[in-house]
C-alpha cells in the first residue's frame, strides 16, 4: 500500500468519472495516487529512457491531469540541469558525488539533494559480427577491446575464451558514449575493479581511453553497433533487446558465463549495500562477484530529488509519480522490459523517504 500524497486515489479512469463506471478494458487493480494537477519537468539517464517511458504512460493514463516530461540526456546533463534548477528530478546512473551535493544546497533551500534508486537492470555488452551469436568475453579481454589492445575478432585472447568458435579476421569497432554518462561509469568500475591491470582509467562519467568510436546516449551507441559489422558497445539490456543486438556472456570465474538479464542483475542489486546517510540511498555493489547466476556490470538508476525545499506547485506531482514507480505497481512490470525490479526492502524504504519528501 502506498501513501497518499497530494490527491485522490485514482484508477485508470481517474478524472473521467467514477471508478465504477469505468469501461470494461480498465485494469482495475491498477491504483494510482493522483497528483489532481500540475506538471513535472526532468532528464538524466538514457539508460531508463525505456523505463520511463512505461511509468510515465501507465501514470498519465491514470492521472490525465498531469503533464511528465522526461529528456533523456545522459546523467551528466541530467545533474548539471537539476543542480542549476531547470529540472526538479534528475535521472543518474551513479549517485552524486560529495561537492555536486553541497552545490545542491543552492536549489534545495535549507537542504540538499538525495539519491533515490529507481530501477536497475545490467549494461549489457552488445556486438555485431556476422555469422556469431553466442560470445564469450571476461573482464581482461573487455578491457582490452575497449583500450584499443586488442583490435580483431580472431584474436588469441577471444578464441581461447570461445574454443570452437569459428571467429572472423574482422577489425573491431570498440564504440562508447560521447557524452557523460552513469553508464560509463558503472562500466569503468567494473573494468576497474575485475581487470585493474588493464584498465588504469579512473571511474569517471566521461570516457577516458583513447581510440574506438563515440556516439551519444544508449540509443546511439546502439544504433552505431547495430548498423557496423565488426563493432562492440555497451548500453542497457532493453536496448539490447529494442534493436535485436546480441550480447556477451561474462565469464566471471563462476562455473558458467553469466549472460544479461533481468534476473541475473537481480541477483547483483539484491547484494547491494544502502550506503548513504540519512534520507541518501547510495548503493554500493561488488563488481567483481563470482557467484553463480550474477551478472556483474549491473546499474542502478537514481532520481536526484531535493529532501526538502520543493516548490510548493510541484511537490504533489513530484511525490505521487515517485510513489508510484517505487510501488509494487510500478516496479512489477519493469521486467517485461528487460529492467531489474528493486528488491522489496529497498523500494519499500524508497517510498518511505518519498513520503517525507517536503
Amino acid at each position: 500500500m502506498v501513501a497518499a500524497v497530494g490527491g485522490a486515489v485514482c484508477l485508470s479512469a481517474c478524472g473521467r468519472g467514477d471508478a465504477s463506471d469505468a469501461l470494461p478494458s480498465v485494469t482495475r487493480t491498477s491504483r494510482i495516487e493522483c497528483a489532481q494537477n500540475g506538471q513535472l519537468a526532468a532528464s538524466g539517464s538514457s539508460a531508463q529512457q525505456n523505463a520511463m517511458q512505461h511509468w510515465m504512460h501507465e501514470y498519465q493514463s491514470a492521472c490525465p491531469g498531469v503533464q511528465i516530461r522526461y529528456v533523456p540526456i545522459g546523467s551528466g546533463g541530467g545533474v548539471a540541469q537539476f543542480l542549476r534548477g531547470a529540472t526538479v528530478l534528475g535521472g543518474t546512473d551513479s549517485a552524486l558525488k560529495p561537492d555536486e551535493i553541497e552545490i545542491s544546497r543552492d536549489v534545495c533551500p535549507g537542504s540538499s539533494a538525495i539519491n533515490l534508486p529507481m530501477v536497475g537492470g545490467p549494461i549489457a555488452i552488445g556486438y555485431n559480427l556476422s555469422g556469431v551469436k553466442d560470445l564469450v568475453l571476461d573482464a581482461p579481454a573487455l578491457a582490452r577491446i575497449f583500450a584499443s589492445e586488442i583490435t580483431v575478432w580472431n584474436d588469441e585472447e577471444i578464441k581461447r575464451l570461445n574454443p570452437g568458435l569459428q571467429l572472423p579476421a574482422t577489425p573491431i569497432s570498440a564504440v562508447h558514449r560521447s557524452d557523460e554518462s552513469g553508464t560509463t561509469q558503472n562500466l569503468n568500475a567494473y573494468l576497474a575493479g575485475a581487470a585493474r591491470d588493464e584498465w588504469p582509467y579512473p571511474k569517471e562519467k566521461a570516457w577516458q581511453a583513447e581510440g574506438g568510436h563515440s556516439a551519444a546516449g544508449s540509443d546511439g551507441v546502439a544504433s552505431e553497433v547495430s548498423s557496423t559489422d565488426g563493432a562492440i558497445g555497451y548500453f542497457e539490456l532493453s536496448f539490447a533487446q529494442r534493436g535485436n543486438i546480441p550480447t556477451v556472456r561474462l565469464d566471471t570465474g563462476a562455473p558458467e558465463p553469466v549472460a544479461a538479464s533481468a534476473e541475473t542483475a537481480s541477483a547483483g542489486i539484491a547484494a547491494a549495500e544502502v550506503v548513504g546517510r540519512g534520507k541518501d540511498m547510495t548503493l554500493k555493489f561488488d563488481y567483481g562477484t563470482r557467484a553463480p547466476g550474477a551478472y556483474p556490470i549491473v546499474l542502478v538508476t537514481y532520481e536526484v530529488v531535493c529532501a526538502k525545499g520543493n516548490q510548493a506547485d510541484v511537490l504533489p506531482v513530484l511525490k505521487s509519480f515517485l510513489t508510484y514507480t517505487a510501488s509494487e505497481e510500478g516496479q512489477k512490470g519493469l521486467s517485461r522490459i528487460h529492467y531489474a525490479p528493486l528488491p522489496d526492502g529497498v523500494a519499500a524504504q524508497v517510498r518511505e523517504v518519498v513520503s517525507t519528501l517536503s
